[in-house]
């Protein structure tokens, strides 16, 4: 695989080195068990797969480059470049200006840009009307083009299925930047509706079925359908694809309960059943694969907690929280600032959307043992750093650590 030019501040030599061998032992990636560490009283179970994922490595070493070779130019991103406070934080100290919040607010107006401007598209890719309105103004949207491989991947796949007569159905996250993107490039080609998660699936099974009158659902999908989608014709050849970070198992099962719908209702068999409904095979990419899957069978372990590390706005990182939730106590941080001298855990609550603190929250017991995992646009370094930091506050000395470190290097 391609090595990427990425600012040596978010590389960590201990977790690269775990990579490495890791990677020499299992070349073939069949083993996802984790990897367990031991310092002092303290246990880590590390994720088979975890951090910097091709898309986001490529995307950084573009914006990176764009300042280092244009350092009189005006750099501008459309949104945040990856969901990580540390990387974006960066870019701004660099001078790079935000043209969007990540939510899609204007920041900057777009009459304050100029020709020979440089414009970055963010990894999650950007919308048709934006990639227009950037032309109109006399700016290249490819030419700084991170868009992820795994989302162009997706965009060809429904514009695949669309020229067949097929509508789009989209499951993501109606508000996140990629799925804007992907329903932008969609609905070009073909009725596009978007699904958030299984509730809302059934809840267009309804209108497959004809048991809810056409009307409700332009109030029940108010903003996730394209321009002239009628739900009684565009509902009866659809096809699946997904924002591709979300959670494996929801988008596998509900692409399943809508093939179940189509059969039913259509009395289809596996042989014909792709005259209602296409076959898209998964569009996850694979570090969203990997990453889960390594965390499924990480909780296959016995451990006290677990610690998720990334940015709080970071769809594939909120989903490696949900696998942890099911199993045991699990803070999500964006770093090893979140845990403070007095040994609290300052964490987001993924479900009231807020923040949080735990006082004492390591075990009292003479021993312990952690999960840990980071999402795909995390760095390195910020691994490693919450390991330091859970062995100062588990009163681990210095020595210690640094016996570890060079023990770790060396192996």
């Amino acid at each position: 695989m391609k090595q990427f030019e990425v600012p040596p501040a978010y590389r960590s030599g201990l977790i690269s080195q775990i990579k490495q061998m890791r990677r020499q032992a299992d070349r073939m990636k069949k083993d996802f068990s984790p990897t367990r560490l031991q310092i002092g009283r303290m246990t880590i179970l590390l994720a088979r797969h975890f951090g910097f994922c091709y898309g986001v490595e490529n995307a950084i070493e573009i914006s990176f480059r764009a300042i280092d070779t244009y350092p009189n130019k005006r750099i501008f991103l459309l949104s945040e470049m990856i969901h990580n406070p540390l990387v974006n934080a960066d870019l701004a100290r660099r001078g790079v200006r935000f043209i969007m919040d990540t939510h899609g607010r204007q920041l900057i107006p777009w009459s304050e840009l100029r020709p020979d401007d440089i414009v970055i598209v963010p990894a999650f890719g950007t919308t048709r009307e934006i990639a227009d309105r950037l032309a109109q103004i006399g700016i290249s949207p490819m030419a700084y083009n991170t868009t992820c491989p795994f989302v162009e991947r997706v965009w060809n796949k429904a514009a695949a299925i669309g020229e067949k007569q097929y509508t789009i159905v989209i499951h993501g996250k109606p508000q996140h930047e990629e799925t804007r993107a992907t329903f932008s490039h969609s609905a070009h080609v073909a009725p596009t509706v978007i699904v958030r998660d299984m509730q809302q699936a059934k809840l267009l099974a309804d209108f497959i079925t004809r048991k809810r009158p056409k009307e409700s659902f332009f109030e029940l999908f108010a903003h996730q359908y394209s321009t002239g989608f009628d739900p009684e014709l565009d509902l009866q050849r659809i096809g699946v694809v997904n924002q591709t970070t979300m959670l494996a198992s929801e988008t596998q099962a509900i692409a399943d309960y809508l093939k179940q719908v189509m059969k039913t209702y259509y009395h289809l068999t596996d042989d014909n059943i792709e005259s209602h409904f296409a076959d898209t095979r998964d569009t996850l990419c694979y570090a969203t694969n990997d990453n889960q899957t390594a965390v499924i069978r990480m909780l296959e372990e016995e451990a006290d907690l677990a610690i998720v590390v990334g940015g709080y706005n970071s769809s594939n990182t909120s989903h490696l929280v949900e696998l942890c939730e099911q199993k045991l106590p699990t803070y999500f941080i964006c770093g090893p600032e979140e845990i403070d001298e007095h040994g609290h855990i300052h964490h987001w609550d993924l479900h009231r959307k807020t923040k949080l603190t735990t006082p004492d929250f390591l075990p009292k017991s003479e021993t312990f043992t952690f999960m840990l995992t980071s999402g795909a646009s995390c760095p390195d370094a910020l691994v490693e750093g919450v390991i330091h930091r859970l062995a100062q506050v588990a009163g681990i000395s210095e020595d210690q650590w640094e016996a570890f470190i060079e023990q770790s290097l060396l192996a």
